[in-house]
């Protein structure tokens, strides 16, 4: 009997091979950029599963491309080394005791990590920030924030570099200001600006939800540039949704394909939304 399960189970995986296959054929030489936060960076059973659906992106031919986020390790330090922060509209002033920490904590403590992850799995990963080589050149956002930057110039030759020798990057959101100051980056804000560079085919937007919700609550599967606006005018879309929906917005007008807002907590995200006609979460394309 119980062999008798084990071959049925492996036969089902073999048919989900099989059925994967024309998927992995369009992405062959595809880039994609995957914003990774929340829930996937909470745990490490979380991070190991991202890790292997990264590597086995990259053994497919797609060239993926991660950008992360870190906000709450920051707090926790700031908080363990009892650095008060300032906040205008609810959003932290980045002062530069504070942007020491979140360097310290975004390129150290969390950019690390997920490369160690990545490497575990098998594959190659090098970590960076916005920093290294010029990639992201920032403007000061808002005076009144110190030190958060908008990207203003971006040279992606780093990554097309890494790219041919089929490692992959994983990105800081940090970027040099033109006077030689660093600057924190909103991370999906960078891997907006990084995918429309790059004229990715694909920015994936891990959340902890399930993707863009009509008025009834419902997660909208296919979505145009236009609708997004038209939902977020009504108030539809709102809250943190906003961000998330405006960095999409920017990035489609960059160039990239398409953007998908999807649940990091779901198992193999990643795979789901390339590798099957299922697909996940809520996908914005131009029209």
């Amino acid at each position: 009997m119980q062999t008798r399960d084990m071959n049925r189970d492996w036969i089902a995986t073999a048919r989900t091979l099989s059925q994967a296959l024309p998927y992995m054929q369009r992405y062959a030489g595809a880039t994609v950029v995957i914003k990774l936060g929340g829930h996937a960076m909470g745990s490490d059973e979380a991070m190991a599963s991202f890790a292997n659906d990264v590597v086995l992106m990259r053994q497919v031919g797609v060239n993926p491309v991660v950008v992360h986020g870190g906000g709450p390790m920051i707090n926790d330090m700031l908080d363990r080394l009892n650095i008060q922060s300032d906040f205008v509209n609810g959003k932290r002033v980045t002062d530069t005791a504070t942007m020491n920490v979140v360097e310290m904590v975004l390129s150290g403590v969390v950019n690390k990590r997920i490369v160690q992850a990545i490497n575990r799995a098998g594959g190659r990963a090098v970590g960076l920030s916005g920093k290294d080589a010029n990639l992201m050149i920032c403007d000061q956002t808002d005076p009144a924030l110190g030190l958060v930057g908008t990207p203003s110039q971006l040279d992606p030759k780093i990554l097309h570099t890494l790219f041919n020798t089929a490692m992959i990057p994983v990105i800081a959101p940090l970027g040099a200001g033109l006077n030689g100051e660093t600057f924190n980056i909103n991370g999906d804000t960078a891997a907006g600006a990084i995918a429309g560079a790059l004229k990715a085919d694909r920015l994936l937007l891990l959340t902890d939800v399930s993707g863009v919700k009509n008025e009834d609550g419902e997660v909208v599967t296919e979505i145009t540039a236009d609708q997004i606006r038209d939902m977020t005018r009504d108030g539809t879309i709102a809250g943190g949704m906003i961000p998330k929906t405006e960095t999409a917005l920017d990035a489609i007008a960059s160039g990239v394909r398409a953007v998908v807002i999807l649940d990091g907590r779901a198992p193999n995200a990643c795979l789901l939304e390339l590798f099957t006609d299922h697909g996940a979460g809520s996908i914005i394309r131009p029209r």
